[in-house]
């Protein structure tokens, strides 16, 4: 029996000629693989139903809970006013396994559709204030333990955006939703829900957040506060009511484009000035990592405000760099920090480069729509400006042209502030000092102020020569003079020609 079993396997099969034994061994090895992966299916399945979808709590951000039981009083004056250091654990129930960490990113996308911008008017809460809610089942919310802003409370938030109504939706990106909503004093505000899927230490998070959230510039959008309820983690930010600068740029804005360049100077110089105060008005400094025309929203007045805080990062006076993940967006990254990771200041101030071209031009930075040597903006720039056409570069959609002059000294801040070699690139306060002063030192200026002082010194030694035809009578000094300024005439001309 053996020996017929033995050679019914030593036979071979039509399966690439292989014996069946060795048929039947590899089915039953794929049988015991696919069995086992059936159940790494089931275990992952049934480990991820047993756990809660967000199940780390920040222990700075604590969660507000609401006491049915209480109720506002019914004189909406006689509502306490807060001591000036709250005490959180008044108003919180702490988990009995204790609060642990979370993620909250402030978003890295602000994609705003035409006929829904925003994100102005902000609301007048001080650090001080107390708010009560609108139905008696809320509760006044405590000042921020963190020194700045206001916990809101859900309900609060809830009825500002008609319960996060589609219809309010002004903004969506990788980090959350940001919606307009209107508060109970009637002021606007935009409300970003966090969207937490991805770790982040509680210590970085308080850090940045509390610098972002001191920061007070007309040129910086403002954090006002928070909500951190059960699961939820918004942030609330000052509305500012007029889209922002990609819209204007590339939207639908008919044959003409209302941003004359007036305006795209005072809004590439407010965007400056922000970043100044970010880079040199603060310890540590803030390094944005994300500066593009989406993030630089657009009041009424066409006045500029830096928003979207997302990916900001702290750089202390003791370091030139810090080595981190590379992000932002394709096209506004500096290179060098793309290709090491190592960020500080010069890298807004490259992002801030490829913005003012951006804003000259009326161009993205990386357009694949475009001939092969136009799809990079600062190849195609650099092109223009090396063959002597710098009107060239200017949006079709401006109805009037700058001056030579004014376009000129744009495009030599522009291209210093891509500069390959991030030491070579100017500070921010220096892009201010250059985009504002009148006597911006051109090369046709400089030559100009040579030729007066070549031809005040020629003067000078016609008057000394006649002086001294005068003193001794003797005119060969001023004949050889006059020689030399000869000789010297078409060497000048030569110069100028060039």
């Amino acid at each position: 029996m053996s020996a017929f079993l033995n050679d019914e396997m030593s036979k071979k099969t039509s399966i690439f000629g292989l014996h069946l034994w060795v048929v039947v061994g590899i089915c039953v090895g794929a049988a015991i693989v696919l069995v086992l992966f059936l159940i790494s299916l089931w275990y992952t399945a049934k480990r991820n139903s047993s756990n809660p979808q967000i199940k780390n709590i920040s222990t700075e951000i604590k969660e507000i809970r609401i006491d049915p039981s209480r109720t506002l009083p019914e004189n909406p004056n006689s509502v306490p006013v807060a001591d000036p250091l709250p005490e959180p654990e008044k108003e919180t129930t702490q988990n009995s396994g204790g609060y642990r960490r979370i993620q909250i990113e402030m978003g890295k996308e602000h994609m705003v559709k035409p006929d829904r911008v925003g994100s102005g008017g902000g609301s007048g809460h001080g650090s001080g204030e107390v708010r009560s809610g609108e139905q008696g089942g809320i509760t006044a919310p405590e000042v921020s333990h963190l020194g700045w802003g206001h916990w809101y409370t859900l309900r609060e938030l809830e009825i500002a955006t008609n319960f996060f109504a589609h219809e309010n939706v002004i903004g969506e990106g990788g980090y959350g939703i940001v919606y307009r909503g209107v508060m109970e004093d009637n002021s606007y505000v935009a409300v970003k829900n966090l969207l937490n899927n991805r770790g982040q230490a509680e210590r970085e998070f308080k850090v940045e957040v509390e610098a972002i959230g001191r920061v007070r510039h007309k040129n910086l959008v403002r954090l006002l506060g928070y909500c951190a309820e059960g699961a939820h983690r918004m942030l609330v930010y000052e509305y500012v009511d007029n889209g922002n600068l990609e819209q204007w740029l590339h939207g639908d804005v008919g044959p003409y484009s209302p941003l004359t360049w007036e305006i795209r100077m005072n809004i590439i110089l407010g965007t400056a000035k922000g970043l100044t105060y970010l880079h040199e008005g603060l310890e540590p400094k803030v390094v944005h990592r994300d500066i593009k025309s989406s993030n630089i929203l657009i009041d009424k007045q066409w006045n500029s405000k830096v928003s979207d805080f997302g990916l900001a990062k702290l750089l202390g006076s003791e370091r030139s760099y810090i080595t981190t993940r590379v992000m932002g967006t394709f096209g506004y990254v500096a290179p060098e920090y793309a290709s090491t990771g190592m960020l500080n200041d010069r890298s807004d101030v490259y992002s801030f480069g490829i913005l003012l071209m951006e804003i000259i031009s009326g161009r993205n930075p990386v357009d694949y729509s475009r001939a092969p040597g136009e799809v990079n903006l600062v190849d195609w720039l650099k092109t223009m400006v090396s063959n002597r056409n710098s009107e060239g570069v200017l949006d079709p959609k401006m109805r009037e042209k700058p001056s030579s002059r004014a376009l000129k000294r744009a495009l030599l801040v522009a291209l210093r502030c891509v500069d390959p070699n991030a030491q070579k690139r100017p500070k921010m306060g220096h892009v201010i000092h250059m985009l504002e002063v009148d006597d911006f030192p051109f090369r046709d200026d400089r030559r100009t102020v040579r030729e007066n002082e070549r031809s005040h010194h020629d003067e000078m030694k016609e008057t000394v020569m006649d002086k001294r035809i005068i003193d001794t009578g003797d005119s060969s000094g001023f004949e050889s003079t006059v020689e030399t300024n000869q000789s010297l005439l078409p060497k000048k001309e030569i110069n100028d020609e060039e």
